[in-house]
């Protein structure tokens, strides 16, 4: 079942009829927004009694935070036409104005570019911001995703198959209809693989190890390295159960987030080598988790 609306979930838990246009997904936007600043505040003030931003940087928290937002949200909306050329062509308005279709990496590509703009005018240390940042980034993201499950937004799977279910498992983490979901798709039994609900573990996950990392001895750039290493590998592994739009380019097979996944699995890599003060038991264990998330983007689906 989904809850497109706030309303929707009111209803169902009191029986109610009611019906206000608040959108569940935005609420949850607007509550990821105001965490992932916290966080991010939180982090830039250890980092400026470590000496390693200015002091009273984390008072540009909130407003790059705002910034970010914005340009995120216009990012999400023209990675997604590119990725639906056909229909932008056929109806350029609906394209524009629909409440579901958002992608993640366009939001993800655009705001990091405008929060780095933001920074440099204001004579900050990109990278440090960087490194203090991309925790709240990934936790943000998490939440994004619970609210693409709960709104049904159209970011689930493929078709779920139940004959690898575990026995163990409960059914409506194995597959989901999204009955009267915001996308207005109509999914036949057994249903699809809910998708967002996976990326939402695994971002937290990634969260934690970067919380747990967050105040590491290596060279500034290490931890948003770790970021773009996990995050890489996190959506190159669900990409192989999500229906998205595939490209042939020699002959290779791939969607756009796969694309991108795998230049980020690449640059974070290549920064996490660079930044090394010396080789470590996470270090490892993360290179090697993310070279094979990489590896699977070649694999066959």
């Amino acid at each position: 079942m989904s809850f497109p609306y706030v309303t929707d979930i009111l209803n169902a838990l009191f029986g109610t009829r009611w019906h206000f246009p608040l959108p569940t997904f935005g609420i949850l936007v607007a509550g990821a927004t105001v965490l992932a600043t916290w966080v991010a505040t939180r982090l830039v003030r250890e980092y400026e009694k470590l000496g390693k931003l200015p002091a009273q940087t984390h008072t540009l928290v909130t407003d790059m935070v705002l910034v970010s937002v914005l340009a995120a949200i216009v990012g999400a909306r023209v990675f997604d036409i590119f990725d639906n050329l056909d229909r932008f062509r056929a109806d350029p308005l609906s394209m524009i104005f629909t409440r579901a279709g958002f992608s993640i990496y366009g939001g993800l590509c655009f705001g990091i570019v405008a929060g780095v703009i933001f920074v440099r005018r204001r004579s900050v240390p990109v990278v440090p911001m960087l490194d203090a940042t991309a925790p709240a980034m990934m936790l943000g993201y998490a939440i994004g995703r619970l609210g693409c499950q709960i709104s049904g937004d159209g970011d689930w799977g493929t078709a779920a198959n139940m004959l690898l279910k575990p026995s163990w498992l409960p059914h409506w983490l194995w597959a989901q209809t999204y009955d009267g979901n915001i996308a207005g798709v109509v999914i036949a039994a057994p249903g699809v693989y809910p998708t967002p609900i996976y990326e939402f573990m695994m971002a937290l996950a990634i969260f934690w190890v970067l919380w747990r990392l967050r105040l590491h001895g290596n060279r500034a750039g290490y931890l948003f390295s770790i970021y773009l290493l996990l995050a890489g590998f996190e959506r190159l592994l669900i990409e192989k159960i999500r229906i998205n739009t595939r490209y042939e380019v020699f002959g290779a097979h791939f969607t756009q987030a796969e694309a991108i996944s795998f230049l980020l699995v690449i640059a974070g890599l290549a920064g996490v080598l660079m930044t090394l003060h010396e080789k470590r038991l996470w270090t490892r264990l993360i290179v090697s988790a993310a070279v094979l998330g990489a590896l699977s983007a070649c694999a066959p689906h």
